[in-house]
C-alpha cells in the first residue's frame, strides 16, 4: 500500500467512508461494509440504516406502515418482545431508537414488553454493556410505573448469541434462539444488571462473548419466552447478523438447529434484512431502493464481470454491490465465486484467512482473457481488526498485502488497471483515543482495545500499464467519498457521466475518450 501511495501520488487520494458520505445519519456515525458497498456500487448516496429508521421514527411512519401494525394486533392480550444489539455504536443498532420504539409501542397499546439484549464490546468498548443496561433498566421502571409490564427478559454477548453470520456457526443462533424464546440458559439472574456484572467478573470474560442468560422470577421460571400469540421484532437496523435469527423465527421448515418449540408469533424486522430472500417478510422500516448501479449497466453494455470474496464478504461485492439484488444481471457475462470462510474458530486464529484463494482466483479471472472487470474484497483488516488482537491483526494486513501484490502483478502482465480502496476504516487504528489523539487507559494502566470501525478515510489508488500517463484524480471535488468511486471506475471504462444542472446522474455514455475502453481492471477492497 505504501508502494502505491510512494509510487504515483496524484494517482492516490483519500474519501470519506463514513457518515453523512455513505448516507448514514451525521459523521459520527462509522461506516459498515453494507453501506460501504453500496455507495461503491451505486455511485449515489442513499439514506441508510439508522438514518432510515432515525427519518421513521422522527416522522411517526414507523408506526404507521404494515410491520407495526401487524405487531400491534399482539398488544392488547400477547407480549411484544424486542431482541437486539443494546449499544450506541451506531453499526447495527442504536440505544436511543430502542428507546423511542419502546415510547412508541407502550403508547399505542403495548401492555407487556420484553427486551432481550445482546451485549457490544465490539463497536463500542468493552465494558460499556453495564451502562447500557442501567439505562435501560432505568427506562423499562419508568414504563412499570405507568402500568406496563416491562423488563429485560434475556441476554448474551454478540458474537456468542444470536449475531452469527453468513451461516458460519448456526450455534450461535441457537443459543439466542433457547434464551429468546424458550426462556432456556444455562445463566439464571433476577436482574439483568446482576447478570453482565456477575458474568463479566469471570476470567477473560468480555461483551461480546458473554454466555447467554435468563431473567427468572422469585420461582425460578424465565420471565420472558416468546409464547403462542406474541409479537417479535429484532431491533438491528443492519442486515447481516439478523439473517440467520429472522429466518429461525420465520420459516416453517427450518432445519439448521432443532428449535424444540416453535410458537405461533407476528414477527417484523426493523428492516427488510435479505432483499433476495424478502425476509423477513414484514418490517417496520421501508428499505432503499437502489437501481441502476454501476453493476447493472456494465454488464448490459458488455462488460463482463467476475466478483470474488470469502464467505464473509461475499455477498458485499455481489448483493450488496449491485443495489441490494442477488443474482445475476447476465448470466452470460457474470461469474461469482464465494470461498468459504473458515467456521468454528474466531479469526485472529487464522488471520490470514482465504486472502490468498481469493488473490488465485482473482488472478485467474485476470489472466483467462475472459472478463473485462474483475472485482474482489479481502476481509482481513476488517474481521481480524474486530477481534482486538494486534499481533494477529499485523498478519492479517501482510496477508491482505501479499495478495494484492499477487492481483497487481496480473493486472501488469495483461496490460490492465486497477483500482484498490476499501469499504471502511478499522485495523488502521486499534487503540482507543481521547479527542487530542493520544491512546486512553483502562484502570491498570494498559491501553484499551479499540475493536470497532474507525471514522477515518480510506485510500483510493489507480495505476497499471492500461492506464493512460496523463490520467490523475481530479481536485476540484471538496469532500469525496465512496460514491465518487463508481465514476470512477466508469471513466476507466471508457464511459464518461452526463451531467444534470444539479449533480452527477448515473446514465453514462459510451465514449472513446480512454484507449483502454475495454481493458481489464480490478477493484480491490481491502
Amino acid at each position: 500500500m505504501d508502494s502505491l501511495k510512494n509510487g504515483a501520488p496524484d494517482k492516490w487520494r483519500l474519501v470519506k467512508a463514513h457518515g453523512t458520505a455513505v448516507g448514514l445519519p451525521s459523521d459520527d456515525d462509522m461506516g459498515n461494509s453494507e453501506v460501504g458497498h453500496n455507495a461503491l456500487g451505486a455511485g449515489r448516496i442513499f439514506s441508510q440504516g439508522a438514518k432510515l429508521v432515525d427519518q421513521a421514527l422522527a416522522s411517526g411512519k414507523i408506526y404507521e406502515g404494515d410491520g407495526f401494525n401487524y405487531i400491534k394486533e399482539s398488544f392488547e392480550n400477547a407480549t411484544l418482545h424486542l431482541i437486539g444489539l443494546l449499544s450506541d455504536g451506531g453499526v447495527h443498532s442504536r440505544l436511543d431508537q430502542l428507546q423511542l420504539l419502546l415510547k412508541g409501542a407502550s403508547e399505542r397499546g403495548a401492555k407487556r414488553i420484553c427486551v432481550h439484549i445482546l451485549t457490544d464490546g465490539r463497536d463500542v468498548l468493552d465494558g460499556s454493556s453495564v451502562g447500557f443496561v442501567e439505562t435501560l433498566e432505568n427506562d423499562l421502571s419508568q414504563l412499570r410505573e405507568k402500568g406496563i409490564d416491562a423488563r429485560i427478559a434475556s441476554g448474551g454477548g454478540r458474537m456468542y448469541v444470536t449475531m452469527d453470520r453468513y451461516e458460519n456457526d448456526w450455534d450461535v443462533v441457537k443459543r439466542g434462539w433457547d434464551a429468546q424464546v424458550l426462556g432456556e440458559a444455562p445463566y439464571k439472574f433476577k436482574s439483568a444488571l446482576e447478570a453482565v456484572k456477575t458474568l463479566r467478573a469471570e476470567p477473560n470474560a468480555n461483551d461480546q462473548y458473554l454466555p447467554p442468560f435468563v431473567i427468572v422470577d422469585d420461582s425460578g421460571n424465565a420471565v420472558g419466552p416468546v409464547l403462542d400469540g406474541d409479537a417479535v421484532a429484532t431491533i438491528n437496523f443492519r442486515a447481516d447478523r439478523m439473517v440467520m435469527l429472522a429466518k429461525a423465527l420465520e420459516y416453517a421448515d427450518f432445519d439448521k438447529f432443532d428449535r424444540v418449540g416453535v410458537p405461533k408469533i407476528r414477527y417484523a424486522g426493523m428492516l427488510q434484512y435479505g432483499g433476495e430472500l424478502k425476509l423477513p417478510s414484514r418490517y417496520l422500516v421501508s428499505p432503499p431502493e437502489i437501481e441502476r448501479t454501476s453493476g447493472e449497466y456494465l454488464v448490459k453494455n458488455g462488460i463482463r464481470t467476475f466478483a470474488c470474496s470469502e464467505t464473509v464478504k461475499f455477498g458485499h461485492v455481489t448483493f450488496f454491490w449491485n443495489g441490494n439484488r442477488s443474482g445475476y444481471f447476465d448470466e452470460t457475462k457474470e461469474e461469482y465465486v464465494e470461498i468459504p470462510s473458515d467456521s468454528g474458530i474466531t479469526f485472529n486464529v487464522a488471520p490470514k484467512m482465504k486472502a490468498l484463494e481469493i488473490a488465485e482466483k482473482a488472478r485467474d479471472a485476470i489472466l483467462s482473457g475472459k472478463f473485462d472487470q474483475v472485482r474482489v474484497n479481502l476481509p482481513n483488516g476488517d474481521m481480524v481488526g474486530h477481534t482486538g488482537d494486534i499481533e494477529a491483526t499485523v498478519v492479517a494486513c501482510k496477508a491482505a498485502d501479499e495478495a494484492v501484490k499477487i492481483i497487481l502483478d496480473a493486472v501488469e502482465q495483461v496490460g490492465g488497471i486497477y483500482l484498490v480502496t476499501a469499504d471502511h476504516g478499522n485495523a488502521e487504528d486499534m487503540v482507543k483515543r481521547n479527542k487530542s489523539g493520544k491512546p486512553l487507559l483502562d484502570k491498570s494502566g494498559g491501553i484499551q482495545i479499540l475493536t470497532s470501525h474507525t471514522l477515518q478515510p480510506v485510500p483510493v489508488a489507480i495505476g497499471g500499464p492500461g492506464l493512460h500517463p496523463g490520467v490523475k484524480f481530479r481536485t476540484d471535488i471538496q469532500t469525496p467519498g465512496l460514491a465518487n468511486v463508481a465514476a470512477t471506475v466508469m471513466n476507466l471504462h471508457g464511459f464518461e457521466a452526463l451531467q444534470t444542472t444539479s449533480q452527477p446522474s448515473l446514465k453514462w455514455l459510451r465514449t472513446k475518450c480512454w484507449p483502454f475502453a475495454m481493458s481489464k481492471f480490478c477493484c480491490c477492497s481491502s
